[in-house]
């Protein structure tokens, strides 16, 4: 992950492993002008592929291509649910 991005704050880390089940991704032709339009790439898989975005004016715009939502349990959610609640609730 980005140092200072919105996700190492989140995960407290610069490096994680997530369950990733999807097939689709950013084509890398476009990742200049996407993030020329504001929309950053913070996370990148072992191949260099965007698997987090964020958008750095929004109160919470953390996206993912890995299925984060998997690790959640009663009582001790994923840090990004944890995070989008926290955010919903300032």
């Amino acid at each position: 992950m980005l140092p200072g991005s919105r996700a190492a704050a989140i995960y407290d880390s610069d490096s994680v492993v997530e369950d990733f089940f999807c097939n689709y991704g950013l084509n890398p032709a476009y990742r200049s002008a996407i993030e020329q339009a504001g929309l950053r790439v913070t996370g990148l898989n072992d191949e260099s592929g965007a698997v987090i975005v964020e958008l750095d004016d929004h109160p919470f715009f953390v996206a993912t291509l890995f299925c984060f939502q998997t690790r959640s349990r009663a009582g001790r959610p994923h840090p990004i649910t944890a995070a989008l609640v926290d955010a919903a609730g300032r």
